[in-house]
């Protein structure tokens, strides 16, 4: 199932959304973003007057996985940075919810996860 059919992520644009850092542990991936959100989304905000839609940090996690494989290292994937002096990893490009667990690609590698649970949290 693609990510545009989990109600995780009503109003939530993931490919519009950008990537600023991820961690691994052994049962857990996770994903620190800049979010797109969108007026369905409950999350949505009256944007800042330079942005073209609302963004605010969210963490995208997978929560108890098996096993986590095909993520590259922060430090091997080269940073963009915007005319504002910040950076990002891209965005993501896709997010696919199988019974075995989860597909994430982007900048920072094709991962596959097998087992976990999906977390979707806005944190500001």
């Amino acid at each position: 199932m693609d990510w545009t059919e989990l109600s995780e992520f009503k109003g939530i644009d993931l490919n519009d959304s950008f990537v600023l850092s991820w961690n691994k542990t052994s049962d857990k991936v996770e994903f620190n973003l800049e979010a797109s959100i969108w007026p369905q989304s409950a999350y949505y905000i009256k944007p800042k007057s330079n942005e073209h839609t609302c963004y605010r940090k969210a963490t995208l996690a997978i929560l108890g996985a098996v096993e986590i494989t095909g993520l590259l290292p922060m430090d091997a994937v080269k940073p963009t940075t915007d005319p504002d002096g910040t950076e990002d990893f891209g965005n993501i490009d896709s997010l696919i919810q199988s019974p075995n667990g989860y597909s994430i690609a982007g900048e920072f590698g094709s991962v596959q996860i097998s087992g976990g649970k999906l977390e979707f949290k806005i944190n500001t």
